[in-house]
């Protein structure tokens, strides 16, 4: 849903949440394109993204139907950042479950796995 501008309105006339939801606008194309293509964001700017995202919406001025997209837009993001999120602590488990089939692990109680007693465990 675009609002077209009048013909006989220039862009002076315009407000700057106009130019706010003139910019939000490109940026939700640019994203639709992305997720079209299949492209997901970097966890980085998946993040830079959404807090972007909840500035703008904490900041008001916004009509219902720019909230709602930003929301929506909010939504994806954060489910992006979870899945990259899980991943990453899958990656660490597998790393943890490596390290510990060949026997390099201390356990929690800071004795190594011969028993003795770990320098972390010994106060001097």
């Amino acid at each position: 849903m675009t609002k077209e501008r009048p013909a006989d309105s220039s862009p002076e006339d315009s407000s700057p949440s106009d130019e706010a939801s003139r910019a939000g606008a490109a940026d939700r194309k640019k994203g639709a394109a992305d997720r079209k293509k299949g492209a997901r964001p970097p966890y980085e700017k998946a993040r830079d993204e959404l807090a972007s995202l909840v500035k703008r919406l904490e900041a008001g001025g916004l009509t219902l139907e720019q909230s709602l997209e930003l929301w929506e837009r909010g939504e994806e993001l954060a489910d992006i950042c979870e899945d990259w999120l899980e991943g990453a602590r899958a990656r660490l488990a597998a790393a943890v479950a490596r390290r510990d089939d060949r026997g390099e692990r201390s356990d929690r109680g800071g004795r190594s796995q011969d028993g003795s007693a770990s320098s972390a465990e010994t106060p001097f």
